[in-house]
C-alpha cells in the first residue's frame, strides 16, 4: 500500500497547478516577470481602476498572490494560503465585474474561477502530498480555515469597498 492516493495526487495537481498561476501573476506585479507591469506599471494600472495609493496597492496584490500561490503550491499553511490568493483574486474580480461574467468580454470569469479554486484547496486541505502534511499540519489545523477566510473575507471587504466608493465618486464628479 502507498502512502498516497489518487485524492492525494489530483490535490497535489491542483495546488502546484493553480498555486503556480497565482504565483505567476504576482510575479508580473511584483517583479514584471512575464510580461508584467512590475510595480511601477501595475502601480499606474491600480491608480486607474480606483485602488489607491496604486503603487502600494501593486505591492499588496502582488505579494500576497506571490505568497499566497507559492504557499499553495508547496501544500504550505493551506488555510492561509488559500484565503490569502482568493482575497486577491476577489479584489480582482471587482475591477471586472462592469464587464459582464465572460472573460472574453473583460468580465469576472477567470479571477472568479480561481479565487473559488483556492477557497476549495483551503477548506479542503493540501492533502498528504505537501509540507503541511510533513510537519503534522502544525500550520493546518481546522480551526485556521473559517479564522483565514473570514479574516480575509473582512479585509477584502474594507479594501474592495473603499475602492468602490472611490470609482461611484469619480463617475459621479464627471
Amino acid at each position: 500500500m502507498t502512502c498516497f492516493d489518487r485524492r492525494d495526487l489530483g490535490l497535489l495537481l491542483l495546488r502546484v497547478g493553480i498555486g503556480g498561476v497565482v504565483a505567476a501573476h504576482g510575479a508580473q506585479k511584483v517583479f514584471g516577470w512575464f510580461g508584467g507591469g512590475g510595480l511601477e506599471g501595475t502601480g499606474r494600472f491600480m491608480e486607474s481602476v480606483g485602488y489607491r495609493p496604486g503603487k502600494v496597492s501593486a505591492l499588496a496584490a502582488g505579494l500576497t498572490e506571490l505568497g499566497g500561490g507559492s504557499l499553495l503550491a508547496l501544500g504550505l499553511a493551506t488555510p492561509a494560503a488559500g484565503a490569502a490568493a482568493a482575497g486577491a483574486m476577489a479584489g480582482a474580480a471587482s475591477v471586472h465585474v462592469p464587464n459582464g461574467f465572460f472573460a472574453q468580454g473583460g468580465g469576472y470569469e477567470y479571477p472568479a474561477a480561481l479565487g473559488l479554486t483556492t477557497v476549495g484547496l483551503a477548506v479542503t486541505g493540501p492533502g498528504r502530498l505537501s509540507l503541511d502534511h510533513a510537519l503534522d499540519h502544525t500550520l493546518n489545523r481546522d480551526w485556521m480555515v473559517p479564522a483565514a477566510l473570514l479574516g480575509t473575507a473582512a479585509v477584502t471587504a474594507m479594501v474592495v469597498g473603499a475602492r468602490n466608493r472611490r470609482v461611484r465618486e469619480a463617475g459621479e464628479g464627471e
